[in-house]
């Protein structure tokens, strides 16, 4: 398969279009993934590829991202993966796997749409994701050198809330209860304070599909939180990335214990200080990236929030990423100067 077939379709989001892509399946039916990109591409071109994976509870729905790539030349994709948005089933767990190396087929998947799916593309391939979707791309990453020139993680999900200690303690019973009833719910924490954050129906500025990502979120298995932990765990051991990344956080967190307006202008998902004492783990060519102000996704933060956001990824991507401008050669002097010089 590839992205010049004729099975794309419109999308939910207007200019946009979206292509199926047939998973392997399980004991819920059957499993896609949904590949998106704009129906019409600006002329420029930076001859790099990028694809976006979303978070928990999430699906693409980031249209001034995608315009932003493709001011730089940048050809946008994102995944929505097994489970989620657009690739949700009816009577499917939603966000469910017991390993987040299952969403290699996911990506192998887009990547092949996409025109990398053997590796040796022309185009470099960037690959960005947000929480959740940092973690399953930077652990992608490591068990495939070679495939991506540059990543970028948005608010990447690398340690748990209450950090090494807290994993520690919440690992044992969680595997345990994984055991014996993977699909089981766990007490549901969110209060909607993030929702409540980033909609237009409260506080925030954005829209987006509710049933998709709804405001007091889904209650996570013990299986999927299982997968999670051991790859908190990769990460605390160390990963080998060897390409440029570019981490980008809020400059602090805020408990979302009860609604305060601090919460529109931080991050009310994640620990900070835990994310930010992974960050040097990743590879040998790390950028931290800190925002005051951030969301958690740091990209739907206030305007002059992003605005920032968005100048440090441009300076980012022009630094590692994209091609070198040409250097002019220098004039040849006349033969005969060469003897009278």
């Amino acid at each position: 398969m590839t992205a010049t077939d004729s099975t794309w379709e419109p999308d939910v989001l207007p200019g946009f279009e979206r292509l199926t892509l047939p998973l392997a399946p399980d004991d819920e039916g059957d499993v896609v993934a949904t590949l998106v990109r704009r129906e019409r591409r600006g002329e420029s071109d930076a001859g790099v590829d990028l694809l976006y994976v979303h978070g928990w509870i999430d699906y693409f729905h980031q249209v001034h991202v995608a315009d932003f790539w493709e001011a730089l030349g940048v050809r946008f994709h994102a995944l929505d993966l097994r489970k989620y948005g657009r690739s949700l089933r009816e009577g499917q767990t939603p966000g469910f796997v017991t390993d987040l190396r299952t969403y290699d087929e996911d990506l192998a998947a887009a990547l092949e749409a996409m025109g990398h799916g053997d590796g040796a593309a022309r185009r470099r391939l960037v690959l960005m994701g947000h929480s959740t979707g940092g973690l399953i791309v930077a652990l992608w990453t490591d068990r495939h050198p070679g495939r991506a020139a540059a990543l970028v993680l948005n608010a990447p999900w690398l340690e748990f809330q209450t950090r090494y200690l807290g994993r520690r303690v919440l690992e044992g019973p969680v595997r345990a209860q994984a055991a014996v009833a993977p699909r089981s719910h766990l007490v549901n924490l969110d209060q909607g304070f993030y929702a409540r954050s980033i909609s237009r129906r409260f506080e925030g500025e954005w829209d987006y599909d509710e049933a998709w990502r709804p405001d007091l979120g889904w209650r996570a298995t013990p299986a999927w939180l299982a997968a999670v932990f051991s790859g908190h765990d990769a990460v605390a051991r160390g990963l080998h990335i060897d390409v440029p990344i570019l981490v980008l956080l809020s400059a602090r967190s805020v408990p979302p214990v009860r609604w305060s307006e601090d919460l529109r202008h931080a991050d009310s998902v994640l620990d900070v200080p835990g994310i930010m004492r992974r960050v040097p783990n990743l590879g040998s060519l790390v950028t931290l990236a800190r925002f005051e102000g951030a969301l958690h996704d740091v990209t739907l933060s206030e305007k002059p929030v992003r605005e920032q956001v968005f100048r440090e990824l441009s300076r980012w991507f022009r630094g590692y990423v994209a091609p070198p401008a040409p250097v002019p050669a220098a004039p040849r002097r006349p033969w005969w100067r060469r003897w009278f010089a």
